[in-house]
């Protein structure tokens, strides 16, 4: 065999390795996309909504706490901090959010993890990214309405923009006596 031959096997079965890979790699890279809440919208929403890095910054703009969601399977969506203002006026506005959700840490602190996007009018939809529709009755007492969640602070392994986190849990909630 020459030298011309033997570089040219390597090359081929070096070029077969990189096909075979090549999908895999592609694979996990999108996955750890989806767990790290990497998306252009969940980019634009950290950098509109990141005064509320401290939930002081929240009350003072009008929100106020609900109790701690928890999903029946599992995973949370965490204390939001709803705008009452917000909910009547149906605008979607990136760096107005309805609500913002935070998780109750074990020290005692919230830590901002999503926002959510929440308007009656639909379909609905912010930078192409459709809101899920949520019919009435429902467990928050509203009429229909269309929502979006975007886990901008915190990687939701279900999606950037799904309902619930496994990631997030409402252990460590204070009992709304306390």
């Amino acid at each position: 065999m020459t030298m011309t031959s033997i570089f040219r096997n390597r090359l081929l079965m070096a070029a077969a390795v990189l096909a075979v890979c090549a999908p895999f790699a592609q694979a996990h890279q999108q996955a750890a996309e989806a767990a790290s809440g990497s998306s252009p919208l969940a980019d634009k929403v950290r950098a509109a909504n990141s005064r509320f890095l401290d939930a002081k910054a929240a009350v003072a703009e009008g929100y106020a706490p609900i109790p701690c969601a928890s999903g029946i399977t599992g995973g949370a969506m965490g204390i939001h901090y709803v705008n009452s203002q917000y909910l009547k006026d149906d605008k979607i506005d990136i760096a107005r959010p309805e609500a913002v959700m935070y998780e109750p840490m074990a020290d005692g602190k919230l830590q901002l993890v999503a926002v959510e996007y929440i308007t009656s009018k639909g379909p609905a939809s912010l930078d192409g990214q459709l809101f899920n529709f949520n019919s009435a009755p429902n467990r928050y007492g509203l009429g229909e309405f269309y929502e979006l969640h975007v886990w901008a602070w915190k990687g939701n392994p279900a999606g950037t923009f799904a309902d619930m986190n496994p990631k997030v849990s409402c252990e460590h909630a204070m009992a709304p006596s306390q």
